[in-house]
């Protein structure tokens, strides 16, 4: 059988979108791919919203199987994918190869929450590597 890939999902805090692409990636791509997601800052808990909603959604329960990760937790991944730092993005051992450029929707609406949810999910559904 074919090695999947590894593809990490890197946000500075591993608090919500790159939480999110987690989630739904192991819900629609876990048979092409392994999914982590990480940051160089560690918050106590992933986002309240990120995890009421991808309930609400999808019946995913992020906090029963994720949490906050430094990019030194994960294993070393072939494909990196930064969710759009508005800041310097963290390295992981490699060249990002894709940068989603998603707005962070922390402490915004759910309108604007699940616009970029939605937007994750349509992104993941798309990976072809």
């Amino acid at each position: 059988m074919e090695r999947k890939l590894k593809i990490a999902f890197v946000c500075v805090h591993n608090s919500c979108r790159s939480q999110i692409a987690e989630a739904l990636g192991k819900k629609f791509m876990s048979d092409r791919y392994d999914f982590y997601s990480c940051g160089t800052e560690l918050k106590p808990q992933i986002n309240q919203d990120a995890v009421r909603l991808i309930k609400d959604m999808y019946q995913i329960d992020m906090e029963q199987n994720q949490y906050s990760k430094l990019v030194q937790d994960i294993p070393q991944v072939d494909i990196a994918i930064s969710m759009g730092c508005n800041v310097t993005c963290p390295y992981v051992g490699k060249s990002f190869d894709d940068n989603w450029n998603l707005d962070d929707p922390t402490g915004k609406s759910d309108d604007e929450f699940i616009k970029i949810i939605k937007e994750i999910e349509k992104k993941i559904k798309k990976l072809n590597y």
